[in-house]
């Protein structure tokens, strides 16, 4: 798919349109996501427009209200890191919506958390190819990293979301943030379980009424 496409395609996610080397980046990523697919169920979206909408669309909407002040820093509570900030992507699957927030903003410091060896292969496969620095795969079980591993951490179209939120949790840092991609039906239970968390953020994702981005951030 070329880049003008895509520009259009993801226009109503976006704020500002991205610039042609990303768009370029997502077009070499739909096509390697494609390829890789037709062998390992990575998504069950096979139509490359549909692909560039729900799984990018959704995942650079995200990334833009997290980090609103690229391009001039990472944001007013990270002024004065000199390190840079840590993104894990809990249960990655197909990369996202961890790989577009790299797209989105190459300064961060990535780990993507997947436990299916295959689906990490395709994961390292993507990093490899359009030479991500900074961009790690973890190919084990999100619990097995230390408590406080990440200051943004995301979880997406995982199975048995309400045992992988807990998990989720105890990897974000003192006042990180935990950024959920779920159903309008799931947001409204989610203060209940995730003490010790302000729930303020709900943005409904554009073009579906139905779902969600809910952030909460971690007291310190």
């Amino acid at each position: 798919m070329d880049s003008a496409r895509i520009a259009e395609l993801l226009a109503s996610f976006l704020e500002r349109p991205l610039s042609e080397s990303q768009l370029e980046y997502i077009s070499m990523y739909i096509d390697i996501l494609l390829r890789w697919n037709q062998k390992l169920n990575l998504t069950a979206v096979r139509d490359p427009e549909q692909v560039a909408m729900r799984h990018f669309g959704e995942s650079l909407f995200a990334a833009q209200h997290l980090f609103p002040r690229v391009g001039a820093g990472l944001g007013p509570d990270q002024a004065e890191r000199r390190s840079p900030l840590r993104v894990a992507d809990v249960g990655s699957g197909a990369g996202f919506p961890g790989l577009p927030i790299k797209l989105f903003v190459p300064e961060v410091h990535l780990t993507l958390i997947e436990s299916n060896h295959k689906k990490a292969t395709f994961l390292r496969e993507v990093v490899r190819l359009l030479a991500l620095a900074d961009a790690d795969v973890f190919s084990g079980r999100a619990e097995e990293l230390p408590h406080g591993s990440a200051e943004v951490v995301t979880l997406r179209a995982v199975e048995q979301f309400d045992s992988a939120l807990p998990v989720a949790m105890h990897l974000v840092a003192p006042g990180g943030r935990l950024a959920l991609f779920i159903g309008a039906s799931q947001a409204s239970g989610v203060p209940q379980v995730a003490a010790g968390f302000n729930w303020s953020e709900r943005l409904v994702m554009p073009l579906s009424s139905q779902r969600i981005l809910l952030v909460g951030r971690r007291d310190r």
